[in-house]
């Protein structure tokens, strides 16, 4: 292993350990760039060990690199690149035959996924949990701020000065554009495999990435993307069967390694292994796990996401807490009151190592006062769903702004209530997250939640559930109610929100039978 200090195009210095395999020249390579240190070797000798040579780099500001830029400022194609300036060092080496694979999990993967919209010099990818950029899939998902992963994040990095940064921007301004590769998809000719699990904290952030470069990616790039979804939170390497309040089958389990193993072989080595030929698509649908004739809890293969044609069902808001595909007469609606010195507690949903993450049971938190429930008859047939879930709500508030909370439950016949998805949209960005555009207090509008995406059947005899609120803290910041972004503890106030029927509903994107 040699470790030396690789200078970029603007004088910085990068510490940087390389590996090289036994015998002769030239290899392909593997490049790392990490915010959590370079490791030893044993990050490098599964891939020596198949003739791959491998980089291992601390990112600008982290570990022994010099340099302060804000974390992934330098990752991209702004005035600093420094991992296309790593890549073409590699390629002008003697020991280098030029095939660059790019790997490692989470902000790793998200330092490739930056990357791959700056250099045209990568073989191949492998990304695991991260998203396609930062703004809807990290720091303000709805407009909000995700407090606990962020900031527990960042001040476990010794970044704290990131909150500051990224708190700064709560709409959707230029700021966030140099983070989002979507608007640069065309410049991608990297082929990747894309891994995530339905509980992760950047699930649809995975998903989109992959749609973006299999549609819209430039040459080698486009039709040349995979993706595996499974019933996972962040650690997808190798997952317990337990999750949340489930104990899932043991076909859960997928040797995600040989898979990305034989990807990045076929790219980088040439083996014909078969991989390309393969669906593009592997996710799992979820079912029921209190019935072991029940469907669903099995893998699926498809060549696309979405994987299924699927008709967009409104299942509505009805008097008595019901949730009916029928159409609900106008009149109804439901009051409640949101304190945000009382928020409602987080349990469940897609977190990061400072909340428990995945499918918990939602009876301790779905029974307080600002909480609405809603819920369908027991199904009297198993329903399929397979794709990205929404909400829509007509709402009012008294306060100058507020937040309106949704979640997706799987009511078991025994009561329990199992959290699926779970979405927050901030009222004054209603229309978009451009600009706020605060709701006059007293009168009527409308609300999107995105929940994200999910697969799952839900079994005869359980219930499809839906629950309303305004906070779910600490996952989100709590909304102060007073118009302004954050809160302190001297401008809380209480609001007094309504949800009407009629127009509300749940959509669910129903696979047909």
């Amino acid at each position: 292993m040699e470790t030396m200090m690789l200078v970029v195009r603007d004088g910085t210095k990068l510490a940087t350990d390389l590996y090289l395999p036994a015998g002769e020249g030239p290899f392909p390579a593997m490049l790392a760039r990490s915010m959590y240190g370079r490791g030893d070797e044993t990050y490098a000798i599964p891939f020596t060990e198949q003739g791959i040579a491998v980089v291992i780099q601390d990112i600008r500001g982290m570990g022994d690199s010099e340099g302060n830029a804000p974390l992934f400022e330098a990752d991209g194609w702004g005035s600093s690149q420094d991992a296309t300036d790593t890549i073409e060092w590699i390629d002008k080496q003697a020991w280098s035959n030029g095939k660059i694979l790019t790997w490692g999990g989470s902000g790793l993967s998200y330092t490739q996924i930056l990357a791959a919209a700056a250099s045209k010099s990568i073989t191949c990818q492998s990304i695991m949990v991260a998203p396609v950029g930062l703004y809807h899939y990290f720091t303000f998902m709805g407009g909000v701020w995700r407090k606990s992963m962020l900031e527990g994040w960042l001040k476990g990095l010794g970044r704290d000065e990131m909150i500051d940064l990224w708190k700064s921007h709560p709409a959707e301004d230029e700021f966030w554009r140099s983070y989002d590769t979507t608007h640069r998809a065309a410049e991608i000719t990297a082929p990747a495999i894309l891994v995530g699990g339905w509980w992760d904290m950047f699930a649809q952030g995975l998903i989109d990435c992959f749609v973006s470069r299999q549609h819209d990616g430039g040459e080698n790039a486009r039709g040349q993307q995979k993706l595996i979804v499974g019933p996972w939170t962040h650690h997808v390497g190798d997952p317990p069967d337990e999750v949340g309040d489930l104990v899932l089958k043991p076909n859960q389990q997928l040797d995600v390694q040989a898979l990305e193993r034989r990807f990045y072989r076929h790219w980088l080595l040439g083996e014909e292994n078969g991989v390309m030929e393969e669906a593009n698509v592997r996710y799992y649908t979820l079912g029921a796990l209190d019935d072991e004739d029940a469907p669903g809890n099995l893998w699926r293969m498809a060549d696309d996401w979405p994987p299924l044609p699927t008709s967009q069902t409104s299942f509505y808001l009805h008097p008595q807490n019901r949730l009916s595909a029928e159409t609900a007469p106008d009149g109804g609606e439901y009051a409640f009151s949101y304190d945000p010195a009382d928020p409602c507690p987080t349990h469940g949903g897609g977190n990061y190592a400072f909340l428990p993450a995945g499918p918990f049971d939602q009876r301790q938190v779905s029974r307080r006062v600002d909480v609405l429930r809603f819920e369908t008859e027991p199904l009297d047939a198993p329903l399929e769903v397979t794709g990205r879930v929404r909400v829509k709500l007509t709402i009012s508030s008294d306060a100058p702004d507020t937040d309106f909370t949704a979640k997706l439950v799987d009511i078991y016949p025994d009561g329990r209530e199992i959290l699926l998805l779970d979405g927050i949209r901030r009222l004054k960005f209603r229309n978009g997250y451009r600009r706020a555009e605060p709701l006059v207090p007293g009168t009527t509008g409308e609300i999107e939640i995105d929940l994200w995406s999910i697969s799952i059947i839900f079994n005869q005899g359980h219930k499809i559930g839906l629950h309303i609120s305004s906070s779910n803290y600490p996952r989100f910041e709590v909304n102060p109610n007073t118009g302004d972004d954050y809160p302190d503890d001297v401008t809380l106030r209480t609001a007094n929100n309504t949800v009407y029927c009629g127009k509300s509903a749940l959509i669910l994107p129903v696979v047909a039978k």
